[in-house]
This record gives C-alpha cells, structure tokens and sequence, in this order.
C-alpha cells in the first residue's frame, strides 16, 4: 500500500505552511516599506553626484598647513599605476631618478625601517604613497577651518623679543 506513505497534509502540517507563507509575506512587505521609510524617516530620491573636481597640475609646490605634514601632489596622478608590483611615483622621485626628471626627492625617512635600519630602497611601509600624499583639488572645503598658525597669533621664534 504505496498511497499510505504519501506525504498528507494534516492539520499540523497545514497550519505550519500558512504560518510560513505569512512570515514570508509579512518580512517582504516590511523590506518593501524600509526601502522607502526607515524608522518613520523618509528619504528623498537621490540626487545626481556632483562633477569630479579637477586636479590642481601647476607643479607649484604647496606650502604645508603643519609641521611634519606629508607634502601634497602638485600634479595629476590619474592613470598612475600603484601596486604590489609598481610604483609609477618611484620613476621620477626615488634618489637615483631626481637628477634626470627635476622633481624633488623622496625623504630619507622612506628608506628606514620601523626599527630605524637604513635599506637601499623604500621601505615596503613607505612604498604605497598615497597612503599619505594626495593631490589637490580646486574645491571648497567640506567643513569650516579656523585654524590659526603660531606666527599669526603673535608667538616669537625662540631668541625673538
């Protein structure tokens, strides 16, 4: 007698499919409203992004805003490769380079270790320079500044009175 071992829906079991098929109803039509308010705050359509800035390429050198301030990109890197394996900046800024491009450089620092041991090449911690250079942009600042340098608030070199 194969009928017997059908599968029969019994009231336990029809009862489960209905609470199932209300969960999964009721967690879509959630999902559906949280898309559009979320936490009884609506949301406005998205604006379209505003356009790219364009990159500062006057190669001026920048004065720093601080002491110790990692100098910014006076020129457009678009299209630089910087990876595991390359390092376009090195091509025009690592010591044995700078006689033949004019530009400045890379600091001393860049071939020390963490534990201060001179190498003959950039340290691996120092080698992905964006990491800490950026190059500039003509735009507006996203936050207020009002910071002031030492000289502006009236403080004297040492020996200066």
């Amino acid at each position: 007698m194969r009928s017997q071992d059908r599968f029969r829906l019994t009231p336990p079991r029809l009862l489960l499919a209905v609470f199932a098929l209300t969960a999964i109803s009721a967690s879509v039509a959630l999902a559906q409203m949280g898309a559009e308010t979320m936490g009884g705050v609506s949301y406005p359509e998205s604006a379209p992004a505003k356009p790219i800035p364009k990159w500062t390429v006057d190669d001026i050198r920048k004065m720093r805003a601080y002491p110790d301030q990692p100098p910014v990109i006076p020129h457009s890197i678009e299209g630089y490769q910087l990876s595991v394996n390359t390092n376009r900046c090195l091509s025009c800024h690592k010591r044995e380079f700078t006689e033949g491009s004019g530009a400045p450089m890379v600091s001393v620092t860049h071939y020390l270790t963490r534990d201060g041991q001179m190498l003959a090449d950039v340290s691996p911690r120092r080698y992905f320079c964006t990491a800490c250079h950026v190059p500039q942009a003509d735009t507006q600042p996203l936050v207020g500044n009002t910071f002031k340098d030492m000289s502006e608030m009236g403080v004297k070199h040492a020996g200066e009175e």
